[in-house]
């Protein structure tokens, strides 16, 4: 059985694959209309945060295996300004220890669903003995 104009929509899609992974991820957000100033609430929230991820064990042993005790990383930390450990309590939330791999599942499906369409397109069957 032959699918007309095969070439052409095989062609498509190559095309609309390349745009589409070309194309940058766009990304917005509101933002604020004046400059909003930290209070030292915030501040002893955020050592908080930090202290609780760096008591872990795992980030622990970690450190030490870099060379901190935890006596320096508290120093370390304590010089930081507001703004800087604002930022690092807030990228600890990002942090995703070890990865959930659901992005690599889903591109390899997406690969396997792209081969079966271009194999039906072309006509050829794959045999598995």
């Amino acid at each position: 059985m032959r699918i007309p104009f095969r070439r052409t929509v095989s062609w498509y899609l190559v095309f609309a694959m390349f745009a589409i992974g070309m194309a940058p991820a766009a990304q917005a957000s509101l933002s604020p209309s004046e400059i909003v100033e930290l209070s030292n609430v915030d501040r002893a929230q955020d050592l908080a945060r930090i202290q609780k991820v760096i008591e872990m064990r795992v980030i622990r042993d970690r450190l030490e295996k870099l060379g901190f005790n935890e006596e320096e990383t508290r120093t370390r930390l304590g010089k930081m300004s507001d703004a800087q450990i604002h930022q690092f309590a807030n990228r600890l939330d990002e942090l995703k220890v070890g990865g959930d791999g659901l992005e690599i599942v889903i591109a390899v499906l997406i690969i396997a669903i792209l081969i079966v369409i271009l194999l039906q397109l072309t006509g050829r069957r794959v045999i598995v003995k």
